[in-house]
């Protein structure tokens, strides 16, 4: 026994139960599953803004794109040591191409995002805050 958990059992009286931090039988309240949760702060849940995804999934792609292609480059390798142009700097050089899509999809992804939260009307915000 603690002194947060209650007293019970035939030495409860006995055990010290009147420290600062013990907590009578008297004072606990059971809590069953099956009760419904007491009310507290209401919470609206709010679909994410036009553009989130395409700036996250834009962000991801321009950063994973390079590593990728070097990557893939490096497990083609290449058989001629003379070669100018080895599959490493053709994975890296089209993992940037991609990466760089990537960039544009964040970049109109922001656009829209920015263009969503200017649009946004402050006089509804207050009427959905009042509700």
């Amino acid at each position: 026994m603690n002194d947060i958990e209650p007293a019970t059992g035939p030495a409860a009286g006995s055990a010290g139960g009147s420290g600062p931090g013990a907590v009578s039988a008297a004072d606990t309240e059971l809590v069953y599953d099956d009760t419904p949760a007491p009310p507290g702060r209401r919470v609206r849940l709010q679909p994410t803004p036009p553009g989130f995804w395409w700036v996250l999934l834009g962000a991801i792609v321009a950063l994973l794109g390079p590593f990728f292609g070097i990557l893939i480059g490096s497990t083609i390798g290449s058989h001629d040591t003379a070669s100018r142009m080895d599959p490493l700097y053709w994975g890296f050089f089209l993992g940037g191409l991609i990466g760089v899509v990537g960039l544009l999809a964040a970049a109109f992804g922001g656009r829209t995002l920015l263009r969503h939260s200017r649009a946004m009307n402050p006089e509804a915000e207050r009427e959905e805050e009042d509700l």
